[in-house]
């Protein structure tokens, strides 16, 4: 079997993490694997079979349509019709998308190509982009005008930001129309949150399948190295962590800036991800380091704290909490989309999108003992049952397999 991937970044993400993971597992299957991405990134020369897609010249000029026309996965028309051509010499058995948005393909060639040629398309569904005229997500504004028909978009200056023109209604129309022109279209949404919402969309009509993602758990895993009792002195505090990749009002920074003080003395938060011009905006009971490539000491932190704290406001299903949990730290998440179907009861806790009062009087509890702290083992032990990478990510290689012998 010939796999072809295509995903926005290569391993420099969450998703480019999974693609590559998925295409090591294809080939330990016996498999040729190939993966597509964003010409923005620049080559890695050690995975073999990797097409960058367009330039960062290019890069540039779907982005600048996209500020001015609202035209986000409208540009890129050379570069696109430039993969086509190889995909035409590789003649995969199935083509895998994960992110198509990201300033580097044209959806119109793409869809197009795709719908003529008849290979068996599997789509991972990592946000809403796909469903929506506009927008990667809509619950931080409560929006549900992407079940009918998308218009006068709330989130226009977001990302993909538009700083002009509304274009969120022809887009929706378009998408709808490229998007269902596949017959041969399977959906697999990263979690029952966003399966549910999938159901109330313009693609409810193809079939789908949800597949959890996973960690790489030989990585991330408890550490006896307290990174952060060493590093920055914080012997006998309570150590509160956050990590992002951006830090924004949406993944809960204020709400990180607003729980600081409800916390005395003995309580400490340490931020992963922050920029050299947010770290401005916080309190001193805040700590914060720029983000981290090196998975290796992210878990270190990880074991380092003693909570880990996902304060978005909107999100699929987050890495975070996997990770977090792989490494022996429990969670306290918002009640946001799929992030609490790695948590529940077991591995963690869940409270109301912005109730800070509630956030503080459950890490009182924990550290002062009226809440029972998870035990390590018993999240080492969620985390082998549920987000092995390995036994997660075999379920799209049975998926492929099964496409292909219906065909």
């Amino acid at each position: 079997m010939k796999l072809l991937q295509i995903n926005t970044t290569l391993i420099s993400s969450a998703t480019g993490n999974i693609a590559y993971q998925i295409g090591q597992l294809s080939v330990a299957n016996g498999d040729e694997s190939y993966i597509a991405f964003s010409g923005r990134y620049p080559k890695n020369k050690k995975i073999i079979n990797s097409i960058r897609v367009g330039s960062i010249l290019d890069f540039y000029w779907h982005a600048l349509i996209t500020r001015v026309f609202d035209r986000h996965g409208f540009g890129s028309i050379r570069a696109t019709k430039k993969l086509i051509k190889k995909i035409d010499v590789i003649k995969p058995d199935i083509v895998h998308i994960h992110n198509i948005h990201g300033y580097y393909l044209n959806i119109e060639v793409l869809f197009s190509y795709l719908a003529a040629s008849q290979i068996p398309v599997v789509w991972t569904l990592h946000d809403c982009w796909s469903l929506t005229g506009h927008c990667d997500h809509f619950e931080y504004v409560g929006c549900n005008k992407w079940q009918t028909a998308c218009h006068t978009c709330p989130q226009k200056t977001l990302y993909p930001a538009s700083l002009m023109v509304d274009n969120s209604q022809a887009n929706y129309v378009n998408k709808n129309r490229l998007f269902n022109s596949i017959d041969n279209l399977t959906l697999v949404p990263v979690s029952n949150w966003l399966n549910s919402n999938l159901k109330k969309s313009f693609l409810k009509k193809h079939p789908s399948k949800v597949i959890h993602n996973g960690v790489d758990l030989e990585v991330f895993k408890p550490s006896s190295k307290n990174v952060l009792v060493k590093n920055f002195s914080l012997n006998k505090k309570f150590i509160l962590l956050g990590v992002a990749s951006i830090w924004t009002e949406k993944k809960g920074f204020n709400d990180f800036i607003k729980l600081s003080k409800g916390l005395d003395d003995n309580f400490v938060i340490f931020l992963v991800g922050v920029s050299q011009k947010m770290k401005k905006k916080l309190p001193k009971n805040i700590i914060s380091i720029n983000r981290t490539s090196n998975k290796r000491e992210l878990a270190n932190i990880y074991s380092s704290a003693d909570l880990y704290l996902n304060l978005t406001f909107e999100d699929s299903y987050p890495t975070t909490n996997l990770e977090s949990i792989a490494c022996g730290t429990p969670v306290i998440t918002y009640k946001t989309g799929g992030s609490i179907e790695s948590v529940g009861q077991d591995a963690g806790f869940i409270v109301n999108q912005g109730d800070i009062d509630s956030l503080v009087e459950i890490i009182q509890a924990v550290r002062s003992g009226i809440l029972p702290m998870i035990s390590s083992d018993d999240l080492r032990s969620i985390a082998i049952k549920k987000f092995d990478k390995n036994i997660n990510f075999e379920k799209y290689i049975y998926l492929y397999r099964d496409i292909l012998e219906v065909l």
